[in-house]
């Protein structure tokens, strides 16, 4: 049984030996054959000599160096499609995916599960406020989208190779793995755990960006909702409107003055420019990931592929 695991690096020099010095016992405990592919962002760090110095000592550590920053989702999934294993986990460097759960996760595939999802109950170390976005996030994704997406569960997964090959073969531009795995489908099981703080320094990745483009990513990519919302509310503002000119015709024909001057016509105006434009944006999403997909470049380029015998298939 071969185990692959992915881990996405951007500037991660202080948390790599660390990382492996954890992970390694338990990979030994629980297979002898394994391959650990660290997908890397150029950085401006000695990330790159750091793997390359414990790759010297072990070749079952692999890297996948981009030809420049393709980010994290891209990453991601350039390590699934270099990956053999006969299951893929796909996990952090900085500890806040806990090595010690590949047991229990392991254990899950063994029993025949398929993907194996660790589910936070709590996050160490995250603001408030970023709880209570991802919290909400995660409502909106499950109420609207065409799949379901498990709350509280990040890219940190076990899946296996049957999965980890329907979704290379997705193909798709946005990356978000999550929402993928959720397409694909096969029995998935769930491990609660307590996501810990970071072990050393601050994310490299932004944050509320990140954040923002994953929410995004969930709401457009998987759910054609956003639209018939904006059909809804042109009928709303159209039955609004309807009704105004109503009253103003009765008002007009009882021989009433009308009180409602600039005011109410500048509030009016900006409602319906508010509107507008919330549809057109709502359009230019779509039509966004539209342009992406048909575009086709290349999800990621790899500048460097240390440790694989063959490239991955096409």
């Amino acid at each position: 049984m071969l185990l692959s695991l992915v881990v996405p690096v951007y500037q991660e020099e202080k948390n790599i030996p660390e990382f492996l010095r954890r992970l390694r016992p338990i990979l030994e405990d629980l297979t002898a054959d394994y391959e650990i592919i660290f997908s890397l962002d150029p950085s401006r760090d000695r990330t790159e000599d750091v793997i390359l110095e414990h790759r010297a000592a072990d070749e079952r550590i692999k890297l996948l160096k981009f030809s420049r920053r393709f980010g994290q989702p891209m990453a991601t999934l350039a390590g699934l499609q270099y990956s053999s294993g006969d299951a893929v986990v796909v996990m952090d460097v900085d500890l806040q995916d806990p090595p010690e759960l590949l047991r229990e996760m392991l254990a899950k595939w063994r029993e025949g599960y398929d993907v194996v999802l660790p589910q936070r109950r709590a996050r160490t170390g995250e603001p408030w406020i970023k709880r209570a976005v991802a919290a909400t996030g995660y409502k909106v994704i499950n109420k609207i989208a065409d799949v379901r997406i498990p709350p509280n569960t990040g890219d940190f997964r076990l899946m296996a190779r049957r999965v980890v090959t329907e979704v290379v073969r997705l193909k798709e531009s946005h990356g978000f793995l999550r929402g993928m795995v959720a397409v694909v489908g096969f029995k998935q099981a769930i491990i609660p755990f307590d996501r810990p703080a970071r072990f050393a320094g601050a994310t490299n990745y932004n944050r509320w960006v990140g954040s923002l483009r994953i929410g995004f990513n969930g709401i457009f990519c998987f759910s054609t909702y956003a639209l018939s919302l904006s059909t809804w509310l042109g009928f709303v503002v159209s039955g609004f409107s309807f009704l105004l000119m109503a009253i103003y015709l009765f008002y007009k024909l009882m021989g009433w003055s009308i009180l409602w001057g600039n005011p109410t016509l500048v509030i009016l105006v900006s409602f319906l420019g508010g509107i507008q434009l919330i549809s057109v944006g709502i359009l230019g999403e779509y039509i966004g990931r539209i342009y992406e997909e048909v575009r086709a470049r290349p999800k990621y380029i790899v500048d460097r592929a240390e440790g694989f015998r063959r490239p991955p298939p096409a």
